[in-house]
């Protein structure tokens, strides 16, 4: 359905005039040339649609003024918001709907005022409001404003819950929380009962979590009529969330966004990280004041490009503005993630350097510019061969136009693709849901855990497929979560409670068992965030060298285990040298560092052992992590390839592992990619007789 037929559906079905539902102004298209020199292009102005408002207010002037003053101040923007005119009819729709589908158009401020709008509902009287959202980061920060409006400490009225973190009391009536939390209360709360009303946000996104919990509160209302749900999106698609709950009825709220002028480029750029390189200075040197948002695919291309514009920037002339790089990326540490929300320094040009998470999950105030590669990083997950491949893939029309429409949030703004227009006609029109192309073993995990046990049957808004199910089924059952039976063990129900991927469970598990925590800790917090190592082009020979004082004979586990251990060794005002001296990612450490400290306050509060040993026993560890990696394992054959153990597929040692051109008779890794083939990392050499010494119950099915 068009955006227009759409919205004068939903008029129609509410049938009310109070403003609440405004059908959206059709786009304004003007053709026009444009100079952008090295990246040349043309240009149309349009208006997007965007996210919920997300504005973060700096609030360094009134620092020293009391929370209650602060509230006072903030009441006169959000009395400016869209939303704020269509308060009372909300309300209304509150109470007359068990179920609400909510389509916000850009700045409309519906993240920040509905739970608050909420909070004066006769029904919301005891209890809480949870608000859900994909990423960690707009969790905490959507938390913070609505606690400054609120005039209340954060982590008392309003607060947040995130994996390892949870900032909330008893006394928090509006709670933001990242859609994996949510799903972990249900353990042992499966009614949701310290909630009144649940908002799932950002819905249009179709994580699998999200999608999870789509289904999970679509049963609980059923058992549970008094829980009222809101589904909120940004995007038109809010036809598929009504007819998923029966009909709901959908409310569309006007926004508040400024027009973009999107400019294509002429011919396809080849590199597109170079030609985002030169945007940024192309845009600095000629265009008015205004903060630059990149959209990147990861963090190493983050980093790179990061450090080629610092250099670039001493080049400058004395009368051209500095630029202030900030990266934006899910593993970087939180502390980090803030510094983007903040002013640029004076005489300085603000560059944000993001991957998709600053698609519409943020809004960081000041950004007048967005250059977009229009590129993501994409998991696909093969069931047949249990491959997960990571490829840089387009994006589709529907994330395009969210990232443009980053630029428009505060006043008129340009968007810089780097591809043509023909190229944008080609993307698909939305992103396919992630229960559609990834390895499903957590989520089944999650579905056992909560009392669902005939996974295949349970009300997905996307079923996935059967494939997908019953390779995610096998591989819980080959590491000890399912039983012959297919129901949930006491080590699968262990590991639901664990913020782990099942593998990393139950290899922690498997560590108390070994007396080896402190040590599988130390790795698994590695393993969750990327590369430790710098590879700069002109030193990679002598980086190579500073490398080998870590490796491990055994490899890539125990090398990352070593590097942790020794710079834990160093003296903390030496360890930025120190990083710099041996060709270390200091920041990738800082985010090790943090996983390990959360994942070590969640085993002592198992009441664990986690004293590390020096000594420790290499064997232990290895086959406490064997516990989680059985159907990531592969043997040498007489050709020198390596075969799986299950599927006898081909697979290579990836050149990134310090395994690498060497034969060992087996080896367990991490994860396995497809790129240009098939390839293990994070690989460790095994004695192939552990095989069937962890993992009988079901290698003994295989040969049998």
């Amino acid at each position: 359905m068009s955006k227009q037929g759409l919205a004068a559906a939903g008029a129609e079905e509410n049938g009310t005039k109070s403003g609440l539902v405004k059908r959206p102004k059709k786009h304004q298209k003007k053709r026009q040339s444009a100079e952008f020199h090295a990246v040349e292009s043309t240009k149309k102005t349009v208006n997007f649609l965007d996210d919920s408002d997300r504005k973060l207010t700096d609030t360094s002037s009134i620092s020293k003024t009391s929370v209650k003053e602060v509230a006072r101040q903030l009441l006169k923007s959000r009395m400016e918001l869209p939303i704020w005119d269509a308060k009372n009819a909300l309300l209304k729709k509150f109470r007359d709907n068990r179920v609400l589908i909510l389509v916000g158009e850009t700045g409309s401020g519906k993240s920040t005022q509905i739970p608050q709008f909420i909070n004066e509902c006769d029904f919301s009287r005891e209890g809480c409001v949870a608000i859900t959202q994909p990423r960690r980061v707009a969790a905490v920060n959507l938390a913070r404003r609505v606690a400054q409006e609120q005039g209340s400490k954060l982590g008392d009225t309003v607060g947040y819950s995130i994996r390892f973190d949870d900032c909330s009391s008893r006394s928090t009536r509006i709670k933001y929380m990242t859609d994996g939390m949510l799903l972990r209360e249900l353990i042992n709360d499966p009614l949701l009962s310290n909630y009144h009303t649940v908002i799932l946000d950002e819905a249009h996104e179709r994580t699998l979590l999200t999608d999870m919990l789509l289904g999970f509160v679509k049963k609980i209302i059923k058992k549970r009529p008094a829980l009222r749900v809101i589904v909120m999106s940004a995007t038109l698609d809010a036809e598929r969330f009504s007819d998923f709950f029966d009909g709901a009825e959908i409310c569309f709220i006007s926004g508040r966004q400024y027009p973009v002028q999107v400019h294509y480029t002429y011919a396809p750029e080849v590199d597109y990280v170079d030609a985002a390189l030169r945007s940024v200075f192309q845009l600095h040197t000629q265009l008015p004041a205004g903060d630059i948002l990149v959209f990147l695919t990861g963090q190493d291309e983050i980093e790179a490009l990061e450090s080629v514009i610092k250099d670039y920037s001493k080049q400058l002339p004395p009368n051209v503005p500095q630029l202030h790089v900030c990266p934006l990326f899910a593993s970087l540490p939180q502390e980090q993630q803030m510094q983007v929300f903040q002013p640029a320094p004076p005489n300085h040009r603000k560059v944000v350097l993001a991957t998709n998470i600053a698609e519409t999950s943020i809004t960081i105030s000041g950004i007048r510019y967005v250059i977009d590669t229009g590129l993501a990083k994409v998991k696909q997950y093969n069931a047949r061969l249990g491959l997960e491949s990571l490829s840089v893939a387009p994006i589709s029309q529907s994330a395009a136009r969210q990232r443009a429409g980053r630029a428009g949030r505060e006043a008129p703004g340009q968007c810089f693709c780097l591809y043509t227009e023909q190229d944008f006609e080609k993307m698909s029109k939305e992103t396919i849901p992630e229960i559609k192309r990834i390895d499903l073993a957590q989520a089944v995990l999650t579905l056992k855990a909560r009392g669902q046990d005939d996974v295949i049957h349970f009300d997905y808004m996307d079923p996935p497929s059967r494939e997908s199910l019953a390779r995610a089924l096998e591989h819980l059952y080959s590491i000890g979560a399912l039983g012959d039976n297919g129901k949930i063990t006491d080590i699968g129900y262990q590991m639901s409670l664990i913020p782990l991927v099942p593998s990393l469970a139950r290899a922690l598990l498997s560590a108390v068992e070994n007396d080896c925590v402190a040590e599988v800790i130390d790795i698994v917090s590695c393993l969750s965030t990327d590369s430790l190592f710098v590879s700069p082009q002109d030193k990679r020979e002598e980086a190579n060298e500073a490398w080998s004082k870590f490796r491990h004979k055994l490899g890539d586990h125990l090398t990352s285990l070593n590097t942790v251990r020794q710079y834990l060794s160093v003296n903390v005002s030496a360890r930025k040298s120190w990083c710099q001296k041996n060709f270390i990612n200091k920041r990738a450490l800082k985010t090790v560092l943090d996983i390990r400290k959360q994942l070590q306050e969640h085993a002592n509060r198992a009441g664990w052992n986690c004293t590390a040993n020096d000594n420790y026993n290499a064997e232990s560890v290895l086959c406490s992590f064997l516990h989680g990696y059985i159907t990531n394992t592969a043997l040498l054959h007489p050709d020198g390839s390596y075969k799986t153990v299950i599927g006898n597929q081909n697979v290579s040692i990836h050149p990134s592992s310090t395994l690498f051109g060497k034969k060992v008779e087996s080896i367990m890794y991490h994860e396995s990619v497809f790129t240009t083939k098939p390839y293990a990392r994070g690989v460790t050499a095994i004695h192939a007789s552990w095989l069937t010494e962890v993992a009988p119950h079901y290698l003994g099915r295989q040969s049998a």
